[in-house]
């Protein structure tokens, strides 16, 4: 099975650096399922083309069969891109995929011109479920039926981070093909979040996405999509029928929104407002007459545009912004809200964002939400001692945040509350925990 990926980017031969993987050279990598073959069919300044040609050893697929009689013979695994070619991706461009380039490290930020090259990929779904999947994350999609069947030769093409590219091929190969040559344990869920990260939470087909790639393992999904904070709340009462609830996200989205309007805020900051989720439920609001939407990552606030109309956007400012450096624009706010971003930065590291947020932009209105570690028993699915997202640098429990808000509220002039975010558990609390902090009269 072959896949190629094409740039046309200034100095193209800059794609061997991102792939650590010399253009004048042909390596082979042994992989599970055989053989991974890395070369380069074309490599000059203006165009070059790496491909990936994964060789499957027959005699190891079948030694690895469960006893499916024929199937173990004749079949198309060797032939078509599946979660075979997945795992060979990621064994063999694990750095490219982690987004690290040492000798030229202003190059996995870059969105680069990228065109992918699958001539068999399994299409469960037909070219409108592939559509379905790529399209949301800026690709253009050419998916044409191979004669009469389930496959389609794939041409993808769009402007991306190269890391990027590769996690998207990573996860939704195996999830076209619905499929896995492998058992699909509970590290599955750590790998698809880890993959998925800064794209999955906001994909449009993210339940269908977490149900395929997890094997349609029913617990498995349910911890996938509640760590994602999305679609966490769902039940399966006959196979493949699934009733959606309202998620922890929505819940804590619903949440933020009902305390901002009985705060008589007129004018918000959505400090770490990612993608977008909550500046789209404030814009339906005309009690905000101000809203302005800030985050570090420029990625997220170009996704946050595209997903905001134009009628929209010109009620909402978005700004690139670190929170943990005073940025005097963020001043004269009447309310400010960090949804679930605390967490996602080192301890050493709040209290610069302490006081960028209530000492310099002094909001009178402050809400902070974050997850409550305690409940994390509850996820079915989440190792002991793991954190529900990958990139969550540590999780409170009930105790620590009482103790750090009431801190941050003694030191600043604040008065400070606390209200629970889904369904409370007994024992444990409940699954997000809220601090409302407001500003004392005259401080």
């Amino acid at each position: 099975m072959l896949l190629t990926l094409t740039t046309t980017m200034p100095q193209a031969t800059d794609l061997g650096f991102l792939l650590h993987k010399h253009p004048d050279k042909a390596q082979t990598f042994p992989v599970s399922a055989g053989a991974a073959h890395v070369f380069y069919p074309r490599a000059t300044d203006a165009e070059c083309t790496a491909a990936l040609l994964l060789e499957v050893d027959p005699i190891a697929l079948v030694r690895g069969d469960r006893g499916q009689g024929l199937f173990q013979y004749v079949n198309d695994r060797p032939y078509v891109a599946s979660s075979m070619l997945a795992v060979a991706l990621g064994s063999v461009f694990r750095t490219a995929m982690n987004g690290r380039c040492d000798l030229k490290p202003e190059l996995p930020g870059r969105h680069l011109p990228l065109a992918v090259h699958l001539p068999v990929a399994p299409a469960r779904g037909g070219a409108d479920l592939v559509r379905r999947l790529f399209e949301p994350l800026g690709w253009t999609v050419d998916a044409r039926p191979v004669e009469d069947s389930r496959y389609v030769d794939l041409r993808l093409t769009g402007t991306l981070r190269l890391a990027d590219a590769l996690n998207h091929l990573y996860v939704l190969l195996p999830v076209l093909d619905d499929a896995k040559h492998y058992w699909v344990s509970r590290d599955e869920i750590d790998k698809l979040l880890r993959a998925g990260e800064g794209w999955l939470a906001e994909h449009p087909e993210r339940e269908l996405i977490s149900r395929r790639y997890l094997a349609h393992q029913r617990g498995y999904v349910r911890s996938a999509l509640e760590r994602l904070g999305e679609v966490d709340e769902f039940e399966m009462d006959e196979p493949q029928t699934w009733e959606r609830k309202e998620s922890l996200a929505e819940l804590r989205r619903g949440a933020v929104l009902a305390v901002l309007r009985q705060s008589g805020a007129r004018r918000v900051v959505d400090l770490g407002c990612g993608p977008g989720a909550l500046l789209r439920l404030l814009v339906k609001d005309e009690q905000f007459t101000e809203i302005l939407g800030v985050d570090v990552s420029a990625a997220a606030l170009r996704t946050a545009a595209d997903r905001l109309g134009d009628r929209e956007l010109r009620r909402i400012t978005l700004r690139q912004s670190a929170l943990t450096y005073k940025d005097a624009e963020l001043a004269g706010y009447d309310a400010a809200v960090l949804m679930e971003v605390v967490e996602h930065l080192d301890p050493p590291r709040l209290p610069a964002l302490e006081r960028s947020v209530f000492s310099s932009a002094r909001p009178r209105t402050v809400i902070v939400t974050t997850p409550n570690v305690e409940y994390n028993v509850r996820y079915e699915g989440l190792a002991a001692g793991a954190f529900r997202h990958p990139d969550h640098r540590f999780e409170w429990t009930r105790a620590q945040f009482a103790a750090w808000s009431q801190a941050v509220a003694a030191q600043h002039g604040y008065r400070v509350q606390y209200l629970p975010v889904g369904e409370p558990d007994p024992e444990l609390g409940p699954p997000t925990q809220m601090a409302v902090f407001t500003r004392e009269e005259g401080s």
